[in-house]
């Protein structure tokens, strides 16, 4: 008499979808010749980080369905006016949809006419002194800075912000004005920041004047950082 046999189980694994990043790098006034070691910096994050990286200054992207894949939008040292007013309000629905933004040195130097984008990047850009070494403190535990030392120095272009970011925004790490020459905004000088911002997230992070800033171990950590908290809000 044959035996019986059970049957076959059946496992089901659950398989996370790369984060999409968009990368946008288009510049109205100075361009950084950073932005392609930044992008690059990105790209080989995504190797480790199951993330897919789509770089590109072409606008025409910014419609609601060109953006629907994507779950962050990162703002590679753009500068001036760089969205016209339809592919600004694609930008608004898509974070508005709890997607994520993340904004790289210059892009406090973007879109001063837009009082939404000054919002969502929280400060805007009004000077700076020449590059030079700075102490950076971190000032508040947050999952964009985690793993950085509670002091470090580094060398990059230093921006003073024409306002601090308003209260609903968390600093997390600040500059210590002592230790190098221009500041203008007082012991609690912001260098990166994080907030939650009409149903999407936002981060800033001050670094990446210079190509080599996209090489250091610290500032990719952060960018990983940044990525993933800003996409959380969508996942």
């Amino acid at each position: 008499m044959p035996q019986s046999t059970a049957p076959e189980s059946t496992t089901t694994i659950s398989v996370t979808p790369p984060l999409e990043l968009l990368v946008f790098h288009k510049t109205g006034g100075f361009r950084h010749d950073s932005i392609e070691a930044g992008i690059a910096a990105l790209e080989d994050l995504a190797e480790t980080n199951n993330h897919e990286v789509t770089a590109t200054e072409d606008a025409s992207v910014f419609t609601v369905d060109g953006l629907q894949p994507f779950d962050v939008i990162v703002f590679m040292n753009t500068t001036g006016e760089v969205l016209d007013e339809s592919q600004q309000g694609a930008m608004d629905e898509f974070i508005q949809a709890g997607k994520g933004f993340v904004g790289v040195h210059s892009a406090t130097d973007t879109e001063y006419e837009w009082p939404w984008y000054g919002g969502l990047v929280a400060a805007y850009f009004d000077s700076h002194p020449p590059p030079q070494q700075a102490m950076v403190n971190l000032v508040e535990p947050h999952p964009v800075v985690e793993g950085l030392p509670e002091q470090f120095e580094r060398f990059d272009e230093w921006y003073n912000f024409r306002a601090h970011p308003g209260p609903a925004v968390t600093i997390l790490a600040t500059l210590d004005e002592s230790s190098y020459e221009g500041g203008d905004m007082s012991e609690a000088h912001p260098i990166v920041w994080a907030h939650e911002y009409e149903g999407g997230r936002s981060v800033y992070i001050g670094f990446g004047h210079t190509s080599e800033s996209f090489a250091e171990p610290l500032t990719r950590t952060l960018l990983s950082n940044a990525v993933r908290w800003a996409a959380a809000g969508d996942r």
